[in-house]
């Protein structure tokens, strides 16, 4: 007997061993992403330089303003909003037990891109901001505005996570058709605007940008681990969920509040990005199951790690341009996302 459980505690200790080893390998390697990210670009800069300026201050001509600038906040923007969006993707299905739901599912996206639409059409102020900030905080006042009413609607007795989901299909589909509405009335050259904000796109980042979206990051990353034994018993269904002390309902309403802010300051910063909630989470679950402890870190990593790759090729495809990122993520996202379509096909 004392044996027996020898041998499962070793075994225990093992996996959890190897799981972090895997987390700390997609950390550094996300790092190495980040450096590749500074040194591909108009003007080539190399790893020795880009270390000379990081750790020194010091650099050659123009390359500590290239680098610190421009080159060093996009490239970590990519990491924090990549985190962000595998983060709300990783809690979205978990709490919904859909493998194909994500922060884009719910009606986020589509409601910060007509936000955006607002400003960028109808010169619409809603806050009074700078003219550089409307379409940043028509965007965000958008995609809050419907996590609000997915949260409200969560909270009405016998709403299941099917009404919800298919709630958030709903407020999808209107918030697409009224951003349609809006640019068949635009001109060419807000149609274009709109239609480049819509790509995604990480150049116009800042470090004050990218430490809002830092913050917000870290702050919902606590709030959910430290709840993380209770979104991984909201992987049962709700009824043997609710008999081990667990409030599916309120945990359900707070998850989507959470992923929803997260999601809504990503996108209003760098436009709509597709794919990432959904393909981080299925990646990390396919490599450390559904505990929460390792799977939301590993969703976070993934969805830096992809994010990171993706920038890398947006940069690579064409000599001297770098491509819109969201473009490039759903090239990548497109093919994932049918072959979970056939394998769920298969396993019924």
């Amino acid at each position: 007997m004392n044996q027996a459980v020898s041998e499962n505690r070793k075994l225990y200790t093992n996996l959890i061993k190897k799981r972090i080893i895997l987390i700390f390998t997609l950390l550094i390697v996300t790092g190495l992403l980040v450096i590749l990210n500074i040194s591909i670009g108009s003007s080539h800069i190399s790893v020795h330089e880009i270390l000379n300026v990081l750790f020194t201050g010091a650099g050659d001509g123009h390359n500590k303003m290239i680098i610190m600038d421009i080159r060093l906040p996009m490239a970590l923007m990519a990491v924090v909003v990549g985190a962000s969006l595998g983060v709300g993707g990783c809690e979205i299905q978990t709490i919904l037990r859909n493998p194909i739901a994500s922060p884009y599912t719910l009606g986020i996206s589509a409601a910060a891109s007509f936000g955006a639409a607002m400003g960028l059409i109808l010169n619409a102020n809603l806050f009074h901001v700078s003219d550089t900030l409307v379409v940043t905080a028509n965007s965000f006042a958008f995609a809050l505005l419907v996590a609000f009413a997915i949260y409200i609607f969560s909270r009405q007795r016998q709403i299941g996570k099917t009404a919800i989901i298919l709630f958030g299909v709903a407020l999808n589909f209107l918030f697409s058709s009224l951003t349609m509405i809006l640019q068949y009335i635009a001109n060419e050259d807000e149609l274009q605007s709109l239609i480049f904000w819509n790509f995604g796109s990480l150049l116009k980042t800042t470090w004050s940008k990218f430490y809002i979206v830092l913050a917000v990051l870290i702050i919902c990353f606590v709030i959910l681990f430290k709840n993380a034994w209770k979104l991984t018993a909201m992987t049962l269904d709700d009824t043997k969920a609710r008999s081990i002390g667990v409030d599916t309902a309120k945990v359900r309403r707070t998850v989507i509040f959470i992923t929803s802010l997260l999601s809504a300051i990503a996108v209003c910063f760098v436009g709509t990005i597709g794919f990432i909630g959904l393909i981080a989470p299925h990646i990390a679950r396919q490599l450390v199951g559904e505990d929460q402890r390792f799977f939301m870190p590993l969703s976070a990593l993934t969805g830096a790690f992809v994010m990171s790759l993706a920038f890398v090729v947006s940069k690579l495809i064409i000599r001297g341009v770098i491509l819109p990122i969201g473009l490039v993520t759903s090239v990548i996202g497109i093919p994932f996302f049918i072959t979970i379509i056939f394998s769920k096909m298969r396993s019924m």
